[in-house]
């Protein structure tokens, strides 16, 4: 039986034992900007980005050396321009996995997987205001 209910994830809570080199990436190599901060900025617990990503500081976490870490599989995020994604990521030092060049893992063990997304649908997915 089908359901008529419709549903989407509108954040995935991840946590990082180093939020700066977190918020880095995710704003300077995807552009996933700042929706909201918990804590004074220098310092924050916790990080909310548009695009539906939240950080968690957690300096004493560690993730086991391995992409089968077992508390996350890994994030698929819709780009813009793959390439340019790609390119931006790369500065960061992150390492290509097996799956292919556009899965890359983090230095803590957390696993991305970029995607080309069709033209315009990034605008208009992150056009969407849930909390209205």
């Amino acid at each position: 039986m089908a359901s008529t209910q419709k549903s989407y994830v509108e954040h995935v809570a991840v946590r990082v034992n180093d939020i700066h080199w977190h918020i880095n990436f995710f704003c300077e190599a995807l552009g996933m900007d700042v929706r909201e901060i918990d804590g004074p900025t220098d310092a924050p617990n916790q990080y909310w980005s548009i695009g539906g990503l939240q950080l968690m500081s957690t300096p004493d976490f560690e993730a086991a050396p391995s992409n089968d870490a077992g508390w996350l599989a890994h994030l698929g995020i819709m780009v813009d321009d793959l390439e340019q994604a790609l390119s931006q990521c790369h500065k960061f030092g992150v390492k290509v996995l097996p799956q292919g060049r556009n899965w890359l893992q983090l230095p803590d063990g957390l696993a991305i997987e970029l995607i080309q997304a069709a033209p315009g649908s990034v605008a208009q997915a992150l056009a969407v205001n849930p909390r209205v």
